[in-house]
């Protein structure tokens, strides 16, 4: 279902036309962030070849590792669905979580308390001032949807933009089927 309006917990699709565009294209992200002073939200279907014991030698945990965005790419944040067991964490929407007390998280990681269904890593976010982003939607760069996922933590990263489209129906089922590289066709 489209919507209008970008706010905490929808997705935003990039449009096809954006093809060109290295950093989005192809890309659905979660908003985690709407107010005043802009948006932010995470890449959900780039996973990167690293995976949490790459870059944080000290915990013990295989999770691939996402690229969130091309903001501040040397930090890392993480959704989640557990803030019973995170204190700190700020609320999205009714099922999903982001931050929290990073020591406690080491420890559950460490002790193999949270499943890869409980949690996803990002390098970097995908953030907008409110005109940017009001200003990208007005040139059709996004489509912006509500959250249909019972768990966005799981879903299959290689599917996600091609079924969003699908669900859009009309032309947007010719792109979604089209070739990531349109001139190998």
């Amino acid at each position: 279902m489209l919507d209008k309006t970008p706010t905490k917990g929808k997705l935003l699709i990039a449009e096809p036309s954006i093809l060109n565009d290295k950093e989005f294209n192809r890309s659905v992200i979660y908003l985690t962030e709407h107010s005043k002073d802009g948006c932010i939200g995470f890449i959900l279907n780039r996973p990167t070849e690293f995976l949490l014991k790459d870059l944080i030698p000290e915990i013990d945990c295989d999770f691939t590792v996402y690229s969130g965005g091309p903001v501040e790419q040397e930090n890392l944040y993480f959704i989640h669905k557990v803030p019973e067991l995170i204190p700190d964490s700020v609320q999205i929407d009714t099922n999903f979580y982001w931050g929290g007390d990073f020591d406690v998280l080491t420890k559950l990681l460490n002790e193999n308390a949270l499943d890869f269904s409980d949690i996803r890593f990002f390098l970097g976010y995908s953030g907008w001032s409110l005109n940017q982003l009001n200003e990208e939607l007005k040139e059709s760069t996004w489509k912006i949807t509500k959250n249909k996922y019972p768990n966005l933590l799981t879903i299959k990263s290689d599917d996600i933009w091609k079924n969003q489209l699908m669900s859009f129906g009309g032309e947007y089922q010719i792109w979604a089927n089209a070739p990531k590289n349109p001139a190998l066709n």
